[in-house]
């Protein structure tokens, strides 16, 4: 029985694991098409074999044609490969340090809303401190 529920729990956290990183990467495909990627899927067994070996979930850079590209695989989700120039991949950047800042003064919010419920981090000491 003990190994039993040490086995659930085991799948569970695998589970929200996958959750979360499919999360974060759909969350990132949303960026990449905001940004002016295009999506190109992988409606072959030969495109797919080609996207399965390349970097997943990461922009690369490459040269087609003689012209800078940027690339995005993913294999897993949506099975598809994202493209775009220079132009979108400023833009990608762009976006994603807003996102990163937005996020970072969220969590900055709610971190000082914490330590307002808790009677601050100077807890029933105060800050009578006198400033010079």
């Amino acid at each position: 029985m003990k190994s039993m529920a040490i086995g659930l729990m085991i799948v569970l956290t695998l589970i929200g694991c996958a959750t979360i990183q499919k999360g974060e990467t759909l969350d990132k495909e949303q960026v990449l098409a905001a940004a002016g990627f295009t999506m190109k899927l992988a409606d072959t067994p030969e495109k797919l074999a080609a996207l399965q070996n390349l970097p997943q979930h990461q922009v690369m850079a490459g040269v087609k044609d003689g012209r800078l590209i940027y690339l995005y695989a993913d294999a897993t989700a949506c099975k598809c490969l994202y493209l775009c120039n220079e132009k979108a991949y400023q833009r990608y950047q762009r976006f994603a340090l807003e996102k990163q800042i937005a996020r970072e003064e969220l969590y900055s919010a709610q971190t000082t809303t914490d330590m307002d419920m808790d009677g601050g981090m100077w807890g029933p000491w105060g800050f009578d401190v006198p400033m010079e």
